[in-house]
């Protein structure tokens, strides 16, 4: 009977979960996402491909990571500009 609850508990909590994290337009925010654009990020290496895809995908979620203090510094940063530039994804003006 114990496992039983167990299993009904954690199923619960992995619901909540899922309903929790943001969405925006059916994608799910996760600045984590972005991760493959560190590289060009940080130095004047060229994006990617992955890293380009990423952004279009996370394109959506930009404003809320820009209202974000803790992230607004790496999203607004230049070379991330640079990135969306070369991604052909507009820079968002929130």
């Amino acid at each position: 009977m114990k496992k039983v609850f167990a299993i009904v508990v954690l199923v619960a909590l992995v619901f909540v979960a899922v309903e929790l994290s943001p969405k925006v337009e059916g994608v799910t925010c996760s600045p984590v996402e972005l991760s493959p654009c560190l590289g060009a990020i940080t130095s004047s290496s060229p994006p990617s491909s992955t890293c380009c895809q990423k952004v279009r995908e996370q394109r959506p979620c930009l404003c809320g990571y820009l209202k974000n203090p803790s992230l607004r510094q790496y999203v607004n940063s230049p070379g991330a500009r640079r990135v969306a530039s070369s991604c052909g994804v507009p820079f968002p003006t929130c």
